[in-house]
């Protein structure tokens, strides 16, 4: 019997609706699987617009008036989101530039694949602290360990806009701890940005699920491409602000995304004005 197996990703507020059109559009032109969206702060009226593209599944995401917290909280709920068996979680912000098979492939043999961030080491995680980045330089990992995060010298950050998993015990568990590591991270703000990397590189070092580390290819921030050295094609683009979806019409254009663009200029926020990034 064939295992189930789908994408997911996250919608929480107007900033992002564009992105995601511009996602279902690219996932749709490789694969055909089903994709979850987690939804929260959308007008209904909207709906059928996402739904335009086949086999799309609507869920309320967990709510928050902080869309950027909202949309956390979602990843946190993946697992038990997910109605798969194997689950490729995407950013709604990503364009697949091929199909990506191979990563349900891998997932026969791993637990969990995700990808490293562009600033992999913890040490100079400086992107997760409130405050002046070049004085909290040498006491990176000093405080996120005096918050009670289990990370070490050697402990890897990880970009959370890619991964996929298979439903399994260790998964489940990964989850349940990578949602008790985020409450750390949200109830020590003084010192913490409301991210969720520090609490995904707790709960990868902590349950250590199989795991298999995929290459920048599969979540390519175009805003870094100068720190990148990749001679492989890329398979996976993850536009980062301020560089949109759009960025890659030639994957996603259509006569549908052409007029919804139209629309979009005019009734819809623009991500990059998003006050709720800047919190």
């Amino acid at each position: 019997m064939n295992s189930t197996r789908g994408f997911i990703t996250i919608l929480t507020g107007l900033y992002s609706f564009q992105d995601c059109i511009h996602f279902l559009a690219a996932i749709r032109r490789f694969h055909q699987e089903p994709i979850i969206i987690l939804i929260d702060q959308v007008p209904v009226v909207l709906y059928p617009l996402l739904k335009a593209f086949k086999n799309v599944i609507l869920k309320p995401a967990p709510t928050n008036e902080n869309t950027v917290l909202a949309s956390r909280q979602a990843k946190l709920a993946l697992y038990a989101a997910s109605e798969f068996d194997k689950t490729i979680y995407l950013d709604s912000d990503i364009c697949l530039l091929s199909d990506i098979n191979d990563v349900f492939k891998y997932l026969n043999e791993y637990d969990f694949l995700l990808t490293e961030d562009v600033q992999p080491s913890i040490l100079k995680a400086t992107n997760l602290l409130r405050g002046n980045q070049e004085e909290l330089l040498p006491n990176v990992l000093q405080i996120l360990q005096s918050v009670g995060l289990p990370l070490q010298a050697d402990s890897v950050q990880y970009n959370g806009g890619f991964m996929a998993f298979r439903k399994t015990e260790v998964t489940k568990i990964f989850f349940e701890e990578f949602q008790r590591y985020f409450e750390i991270v949200k109830n020590n703000q003084d010192k913490l940005l409301l991210k969720d990397q520090g609490a995904f590189a707790s709960a990868i070092a902590s349950v250590q699920p199989h795991k298999k580390i995929l290459p920048p290819t599969y979540n390519y921030l175009s805003k870094w491409e100068e720190d990148y050295d990749i001679q492989d094609k890329i398979k996976v683009l993850h536009c980062t602000y301020p560089y949109r979806p759009q960025y890659a019409k030639d994957i996603t254009r259509s006569l549908y995304t052409r007029a919804f663009d139209r629309f979009a200029q005019v009734f819809l926020p623009n991500q990059v004005t998003n006050p709720w990034r800047k919190k």
